[in-house]
């Protein structure tokens, strides 16, 4: 895995496409007992290196019931985004994540994972990725059919603040699914 992950590192195959350049940032071990596939890192975590290191990542910790500390424990959580560097920036937010990451790199990280107990889908671009056929039709009836995807994934929302309107319109989801989220978390990680 550690050669793995610095070829990651030096991975240059998008390079053209970045304006602010390559910088893989992805975090993974063999033993990791939990995989949260998102979508891309954004310009602070472009800057920290440091995946999730944002508001973001404060919601999310919330949303799973656990400090930064074990959050960032590579052998509880596997932080790798669908596309490993900053996309830059669109109409009405960041771009898409690069579409060539996942396919060139996301088996290799995960087959070693042997104890891997569950994989959040954060957003979209993951969910498509992961469920292909299983996915619905919009987000919102991905992440509310959530236990049929169980034990495998848990589909989120991204944690963005962009995505506050949606949650308001979603109630459900916090006085839900965040429960059962964290539930699945601590079983995961005992």
């Amino acid at each position: 895995m550690k050669a793995l992950l610095s070829e990651i590192g030096s991975c240059t195959i998008c390079s053209e496409f970045l304006p602010l350049g390559p910088r893989p940032i992805v975090s993974a071990h063999p033993e990791s007992r939990i995989a949260i596939i998102g979508q891309a890192p954004g310009t602070k975590v472009h800057e920290t290196g440091i995946p999730w290191d944002d508001p973001s990542g404060d919601r999310l910790r919330n949303w799973l019931g656990v400090d930064k500390d074990a959050f960032y424990e590579v052998e509880k959580f596997a932080l790798i985004p669908m596309g490993f560097c900053y996309p830059g920036k669109g109409k009405s937010g960041d771009l898409p994540p690069r579409p060539e990451c996942a396919p060139q790199w996301h088996t290799n990280l995960l087959d070693p994972m042997k104890n891997l107990g569950l994989t959040i889908l954060v957003g979209s671009y993951a969910q498509a990725y992961y469920l292909q056929k299983r996915k619905k039709k919009t987000l919102t009836e991905t992440v509310r059919a959530w236990e049929t995807y169980l034990p495998e994934f848990i589909p989120l929302p991204h944690p963005s603040g962009r995505n506050n309107i949606w949650l308001k319109k979603n109630s459900w989801f916090e006085a839900t699914l965040v429960p059962a989220l964290k539930a699945q978390v601590k079983k995961a990680l005992s």
